[in-house]
């Protein structure tokens, strides 16, 4: 097989007892055939035009030497440094590729600007700008675009034209406003979501120019493509999403973590397919992305699920009780994992293709950067955390009381979301809060980067089971960065982007609890320490 499942425990039973069923309802040819009513009546609207990506491996093949011939023409410029700017499926995809082909790309999902005014700061003199955004209207993209577009401009490059390539819908505004500005511009099929997209031009044009071998990603997934199509117990996509969505009871909580597989960052896109293509209608799969000690793999709890990520072996290798281990290549991974998480979609009785709760928090933003209101003051400021809550949450005195209060409503089938709207580039240090919350709570804790999360994991905490509570730690920069013909800044972006989800989640009947920090390194023992 070009991809190998092996379960064990209740995840074999699963395998056991909803593969066959699955193999006698067709679904596997079903979904190669773009058979939109695989979902129900409710969603084959959206599938009729979501299939796109089980066909992306032919469509995709003719943008190879188009890539690769941009690739060349710009290097002879000597524009070779790679950025780019995309949100959720735009820039996760690409993340993954090239960190596993091991070629340089800086991928600039945030608005945080300390973190914008570093990709600013790095290289422009050889610097492209890849924009990537299907809907072409994603507000942080054009922001980082309309800051590229200055600081080129401000530096005197005549070949402005040549610096950005723009990645989209056919149709968008931001493929009209492109040719109009003469940038090149790839569009992609328009039936392909975000987050099924890594093996469209999303994926392969910021992979393809920063030197990763496309063509062998595509070739790595045509090799599975057969396999997947045919409605076979030994399928692992149907393997897979029973895996996923058919232990009885349900083991909601899926635990991704890489295991010596040669494959870099994996679990992160994973995250996204999983969380935003399941959690809506009260039900969903939340991924916990965790590393190899972490405590959510050695607890036994009676709602997770671990999946393994491991090197491609032919050696026999013992799974761990109750665990499932997965190998295989980069590109078959993707499309596995694309069709697994499809069928897990129809075992949950929801649609997989549709997101409705992502833009709250994008109607929430909008209308604070409208309005602009003044910050609502702290209700406790110690050692220069200020503390918020939203909702009625008691906060106490101290950082440790209010963190008891944010725990006291964390239940035995629940989880906690650890929400970083600060630099990921300089304090990449904060993921380890994850593993100390986990080992405090005995409950699975996720660990996401804002704003990138509310295109991912953002989709779940509103639409999913309402079991999450939620930690928001964001921070002031020192520096702010303009944006470009807009009313506000990234810093005031950022702030509404944080606000504005609080305020949903808040809505949704979700404890969420803020701490805001100046100094991240001078702020970090005590939040430790109030954490722990």
């Amino acid at each position: 097989m070009t991809v190998a499942i092996t379960a064990s425990g209740a995840a074999a039973e699963a395998v056991e007892s909803v593969v066959p069923q699955l193999v006698g309802d067709l679904v596997a040819s079903g979904i190669t055939g773009l058979i939109p009513d695989l979902w129900g009546p409710e969603a084959e609207s959206e599938a009729e035009k979501r299939l796109g990506w089980t066909e992306a491996v032919a469509v995709s093949a003719p943008l190879v030497p188009r890539i690769v011939a941009l690739r060349e023409k710009l290097a002879a410029k000597g524009l070779n440094h790679i950025v780019l700017a995309g949100m959720g499926g735009s820039s996760l995809a690409p993340e993954v590729i090239t960190k596993t082909y091991g070629v340089e790309l800086t991928v600039l999902d945030a608005t945080q600007p300390t973190q914008v005014l570093t990709a600013l700061g790095d290289d422009l003199e050889h610097t492209v700008l890849v924009v990537s955004s299907k809907s072409g209207s994603t507000v942080e993209t054009a922001s980082q675009r309309k800051a590229f577009e200055k600081a080129f401009s401000d530096a005197g490059y005549s070949d402005v034209a040549d610096r950005i390539v723009v990645v989209t819908d056919p149709g968008s505004p931001l493929e009209a406003s492109a040719l109009e500005a003469g940038y090149v511009v790839f569009t992609a099929d328009p039936n392909i979501g975000g987050r099924y997209s890594a093996l469209s031009a999303f994926g392969l044009v910021p992979s393809g120019l920063a030197g990763a071998d496309i063509g062998e990603l595509l070739g790595e997934a045509d090799a599975v493509t057969v396999e997947l199509a045919q409605d076979r117990a030994d399928n692992p996509g149907l393997v897979l999403g029973a895996v996923l969505a058919g232990t009885k009871p349900l083991r909601d909580k899926i635990v991704l973590v890489a295991d010596g597989t040669h494959i870099h960052g994996f679990p992160d896109w994973a995250e996204q397919l999983i969380a935003e293509s399941t959690g809506k209608q009260g039900r969903g799969l939340l991924p916990v992305v965790v590393g190899l000690d972490s405590p959510e793999i050695t607890e036994g709890l009676h709602d997770v699920q671990v999946v393994r990520l491991v090197a491609s072996t032919e050696e026999t290798r013992e799974v761990a009780p109750g665990e499932v281990e997965i190998s295989g290549s980069l590109g078959a991974q993707f499309l596995v994992w694309e069709y697994a998480v499809a069928v897990a979609g129809r075992l949950l009785g929801i649609n997989p293709f549709d997101q409705p709760d992502v833009e709250s928090a994008k109607v929430a933003t909008r209308a604070l950067l409208d309005a602009q209101p003044e910050a609502t003051p702290p209700a406790i400021t110690v050692d220069g955390v200020e503390v918020r809550q939203v909702g009625g949450l008691p906060v106490g005195d101290s950082l440790e009381s209010a963190v008891d209060a944010l725990l006291d409503h964390l239940s035995d089938d629940g989880y906690l979301a650890v929400q970083a709207y600060v630099d990921r580039v300089h304090h990449s240090e904060l993921e380890e809060l994850r593993d100390l919350l986990a080992a405090r709570t005995h409950r699975p804790v996720t660990f996401g980067w804002g704003p990138r999360f509310l295109h991912s994991t953002g989709q779940y905490h509103k639409g999913g089971p309402a079991n999450g509570v939620f930690l928001q730690i964001t921070q002031v920069a020192d520096d702010d960065l303009a944006i470009p013909d807009s009313p506000f800044t990234f810093g005031t972006l950022v702030a509404a982007q944080a606000a504005g989800d609080a305020e949903v989640l808040s809505e949704h009947g979700r404890p969420v609890l803020t701490f805001t920090v100046k100094d991240v390194q001078a702020a970090l023992p005590s939040l430790i320490n109030a954490l722990r």
